[in-house]
């Protein structure tokens, strides 16, 4: 289908750009008969088979693309506040899990530290397995 693509925006990379299925299989560098197995045949069919539109000149396309960048600029602005209230929040969250992190890694260096000690004082201490956590 991006060969077609290519070829429909007339950016042949191997053909002389006239949009047929014998160029499209050669852009996309495909026998004719695998092309005609693939599911973008009966697409690509269709699409040749239709009456021709007419493409947008050069400068209805800059000024649409001229427009959406404003639009984007204007959205940009209105929710800047929102973004960088979700950015503080986010770092806000990263910092508690990191120090959740650290402080779990202490717990579990103490609580080896205290079954070695039960371990070797020998005063007949049965260390009972840790009971498991529901996952949630």
């Amino acid at each position: 289908m991006g060969a077609f693509e290519r070829l429909m925006h007339g950016l042949s990379e191997t053909t002389d750009g006239k949009i047929t299925i014998v160029n499209a299989c050669a852009e996309a560098e495909v026998s004719r008969a695998s092309f005609y197995r693939s599911p973008v045949a009966q697409a690509v069919k269709e699409i040749l088979e239709a009456p021709q539109t007419q493409r947008p000149e050069p400068e209805e396309l800059q000024a649409e693309v001229s427009r959406l960048k404003k639009a984007e600029r204007e959205l940009r602005r209105e929710h800047a506040s929102e973004v960088r209230e979700l950015k503080d929040t986010l770092a806000a969250y990263a910092n508690e899990i990191q120090v959740l992190t650290l402080r779990h890694a202490e717990l579990e260096t103490q609580n080896a530290r205290l079954l070695e000690r039960l371990r070797q004082s020998g005063d007949n201490v049965a260390v009972l397995p840790a009971p498991s956590v529901p996952s949630p």
